[in-house]
């Protein structure tokens, strides 16, 4: 019995825990995806928290070529990333694409008007969602920022500095929620 004890430990040691998957508020996401045959690892998860009642919106996950802690060095990186939310609550395509043209109005400085046209197109592409509905962005440096909604590809905009602002939305010095910027950087996860 000893024995089997101790090589089931020994075995546990073997297999890295980040081989498992992780979960935030009852959604689970992988450890690890390819996009392109380019491996990615989730950076963190993070929350999206709205009124002063702190109601969950949706949870995010953050997937990185590179995993890193500083935000502005991520949304800069000219590597592969992607970012999904599961909605965890229905919300309105007006209240999305509030959130996509508020975020850009704080995080695009004096540059906004240069992202107008492509701001309104990603708008576009924008549903009401469901409960355990998911949206993905995924940036590719050839490409651009590839818009998915409940798994269907809706289109790709282009640009580097476009994608720079978008991340930032969650990444920067005026993300949504604390929380939820911290989660995605992989600041507030439980030590092994």
């Amino acid at each position: 019995m000893k024995k089997n004890i101790i090589a089931a430990l020994a075995l546990s040691l073997l297999i890295p825990a980040a081989a498992y998957p992780r979960e935030r508020d009852g959604v689970t996401f992988p450890e690890r995806i390819t996009v392109d045959g380019v491996e990615l690892i989730l950076n963190g998860l993070g929350t999206r928290e709205a009124t002063i009642f702190k109601v969950n919106v949706y949870v995010a996950a953050l997937y990185l070529q590179t995993p890193g802690r500083d935000g502005e060095s991520i949304c800069r990186a000219e590597e592969t990333k992607r970012l999904v939310l599961q909605f965890v609550r229905k919300v309105d395509r007006s209240d999305i694409t509030a959130a996509w043209t508020e975020g850009f109005e704080k995080n695009a400085g004096d540059a906004l008007p240069q992202y107008a046209d492509r701001i309104q197109t990603l708008n576009s592409w924008m549903t009401g969602m469901a409960d355990g509905e998911r949206m993905s962005f995924t940036y590719t440096p050839a490409a651009g920022l590839e818009v998915a909604v409940r798994g269907e590809a809706r289109g790709t905009i282009k640009g580097s500095d476009f994608a720079a602002v978008f991340f930032s939305i969650w990444l920067g010095d005026a993300p949504p929620n604390r929380g939820l910027r911290e989660g995605l950087l992989g600041r507030n996860e439980v030590p092994l």
